[in-house]
């Protein structure tokens, strides 16, 4: 299992928009700059994340994206379920009965266990745990 570029992306804007939280809304274009992505990509990265009520935008000559709530709030697994998806190994362990298989798959199992496992790292690191560890790094 991979994360894909959606993820990992996604991720790092929130970091940035994590560091700007409180103070003004961020332009794209500062977002692009600051994480070398570009501006179409980010772009499209936006959408799921104000669907899944993780950022807002405002408009006007100060506009720009900021975070709908605290840092402390948002957990790393919000982000990724907002662009990534379901965030389980298989299809079958969200909808067991797309398998004749499903209630005897010792398989479905050990694939239930290790979704759980990893969404329940991805639920265990917030933005503002990941931005104070970025800030370490600099």
């Amino acid at each position: 299992m991979r994360l894909s570029t959606r993820g990992r992306y996604s991720t790092r804007l929130m970091i940035e928009l994590a560091f700007h939280y409180g103070e003004r809304p961020v332009l794209l274009k500062e977002i692009s700059n600051s994480q070398e992505i570009s501006l179409k990509y980010l772009a499209q990265l936006m959408m799921p994340l104000k669907i899944a009520g993780l950022i807002k935008a405002s408009r006007g000559a100060h506009g720009g994206y900021f975070l709908s709530k605290h840092p402390k709030d948002i957990k790393l697994s919000e982000i990724i379920a907002a662009v990534e998806g379901p965030l389980n190994l298989v299809e079958c362990v969200d909808n067991p009965a797309i398998c004749n298989r499903s209630d005897f798959c010792i398989t479905r199992e050990i694939w239930t266990e290790i979704s759980n496992k990893f969404f329940e790292t991805l639920d265990s690191y917030t933005l503002q745990q990941m931005m104070e560890r970025q800030k370490e790094k600099k």
